[in-house]
């Protein structure tokens, strides 16, 4: 999705980085920092990484530094179907339950990933390791160990998983803003599970928005009528081949830094045909930095509707300039409004960065936190002034927002949304007892596993019957407190009260 297409679009909403995932302390329950390499840091708690680059043409030094980093990850995920008898089955009289009753799917999937900390964080694709019910990591040296989901944020399509290990082959940050067009750089992978696959190309794009969030975003909107992060797209356009199986995996420098997260291709076919995008690594480490301190990734609102400029809309928006970020819209309010922003501003800098592209300027201000503060270098009537504005949270605040624990329960999974019926209406529809599903989100386990639609009446949770939304909650997450690996939902759709249908969820 482009605010150039609309500028009606919600406000950009984009997250903020900080140097380095060392130094922090827990705060407010919040998890303990994890340390990760960067180069080039200036932080004294940093390790430093001072390796010497490559030369071009020889990419011996960059493979060995990076590969040991990256890993084989594959998912295991299960669906839960009805099979439904046709009408030659009940032409034989076969009984319709025998067909009706959930039947599981199993499926399996792989990717790459990234290791970030010696102590088991791993990076990757959202898209990697969404749905999956289990997760196993194979490393460089052949060892294989269980992983577990620590967060994911579609919006970047970056997500951290952990095993359990120490001393591991942590790989080292470079800056993305350093990349330039013409480098040489390789993709370090596992394609078509063909482990520690290492390929070479150079850099061909940089800044580069190719709208496959903002469509994965927009079908989650419809199908969950809930709203969505902005999508930060900003890739790393790259010849290096990538292929079914790179997602997650690093693209890196000749120094072997990291500098990108490989995301996705460009292709008519499914396989590479030239055209391959990442995830710069200034977001990837915010946002990895997020899910492993917070749990989620803190969305920073600047409070402005951005269009870039061309020598075409700069006519149409009486704009004496035809390049920089057109400030579209300056709602009352917001932090842009507050700190002196207004309507018709060309913003040519970020924090001292040139800023052309809508999408770099996403990408950089998504790289800070709500109550951190950026420099917008802004062009008024011919003459530049810099405005300091300082980001806000979705609820017009300026600290960090905290994760709802209920969206981390058992239940929360389940990605439903529940109504209570009336006394009345359960009379009518010839229930003792029920609730009814409202709404059920795309990503969550009833939309992504299961063919239960919304509408359907939850009677019992394992052998409890139910009559409210709090008691389906509480049963679920007591499952889950016991011990159990799963429990049965059974319930009815209205209209067909004497056909029961049944799912088995996951508690753990």
């Amino acid at each position: 999705m482009t605010l150039n297409n609309s500028w009606k679009t919600a406000l950009i909403a984009v997250s903020a980085s900080v140097a380095t995932i060392a130094g922090y302390t827990a705060i407010d329950g919040y998890r303990n920092d994890v340390i990760i390499n960067e180069a080039g840091s200036n932080g004294s708690v940093m390790k430093f990484a001072n390796l010497p680059a490559g030369q071009p043409g020889d990419f011996t030094f960059a493979a060995s530094a990076s590969a040991p980093a990256v890993v084989h990850i594959k998912a295991k995920s299960s669906r839960t179907v009805r099979q439904m008898p046709s009408i030659f089955d009940q032409f034989f009289g076969m009984d319709e339950d025998m067909f009706g009753g959930p039947r599981t799917q199993n499926q399996e999937s792989s990717g790459s990933g990234v290791i970030i900390s010696e102590d088991g964080y791993i990076v990757t694709n959202n898209h990697v390791i969404d749905g999956a019910s289990e997760l196993e990591v194979v490393t460089y040296n052949k060892k294989s160990y269980d992983a577990k989901i620590i967060g994911a944020d579609p919006s970047t399509d970056i997500a951290v998983i952990k095993i359990e290990e120490r001393k591991l082959p942590a790989i080292t940050f470079g800056n993305s803003d350093d990349v330039k067009v013409g480098e040489w750089v390789l993709a370090v992978g596992n394609p078509f599970n063909l482990e520690s696959t290492v390929t070479a190309g150079i850099i061909s794009a940089i800044g580069r928005n190719i709208n496959i969030l903002g469509q994965n975003q927009q079908r989650r909107g419809q199908q969950s009528n809930q709203k969505q992060d902005s999508p930060i797209e900003s890739f790393i356009q790259t010849d290096a081949a990538v292929n079914p199986g790179n997602s997650g995996g690093a693209l890196v420098n000749l120094s072997g830094h990291l500098i990108g997260i490989n995301t996705a291709i460009a292709s008519p076919n499914g396989a590479y045909a030239g055209y391959a995008f990442a995830v710069p690594s200034g977001i990837v480490k915010k946002v990895s930095t997020d899910l492993i301190k917070f749990g989620n990734v803190q969305r920073g609102f600047i409070g402005l509707v951005p269009v870039e400029l061309n020598n075409k809309n700069a006519k149409e928006l009486d704009s004496d300039l035809d390049d920089g970020i057109y400030v579209a819209e300056v709602p009352e309010g917001g932090a842009a409004n507050s700190a002196g922003i207004k309507k018709g501003d060309v913003i040519t800098k970020v924090d001292g960065i040139e800023t052309k592209s809508e999408p770099k300027f996403r990408e950089l201000i998504g790289r800070k936190r709500p109550g951190e503060k950026v420099t917008l270098t802004v062009n008024r009537n011919g003459k530049e002034k810099d405005y300091v504005v300082t980001l806000k949270n979705n609820m017009g605040g300026e600290g960090v927002v905290k994760k709802d624990p209920e969206l981390a329960s058992a239940y929360g999974k389940l990605g439903i949304t529940l109504e209570d019926i009336s006394a009345k209406d359960k009379e009518k529809i010839g229930l003792r007892n029920g609730v009814r599903i409202s709404e059920i989100e795309k990503d969550g386990f009833f939309g992504e596993q299961t063919n239960i639609e919304e509408g359907f009446i939850i009677t019992r949770v394992g052998n409890v019957r139910v009559n409210s939304a709090k008691e389906v909650k509480e049963q679920i997450n007591a499952a889950k407190k016991n011990g159990e690996e799963g429990v049965l939902i059974c319930g009815v759709y209205e209209g067909s009260t004497s056909r029961n249908y049944c799912v088995g969820i996951p508690v753990e």
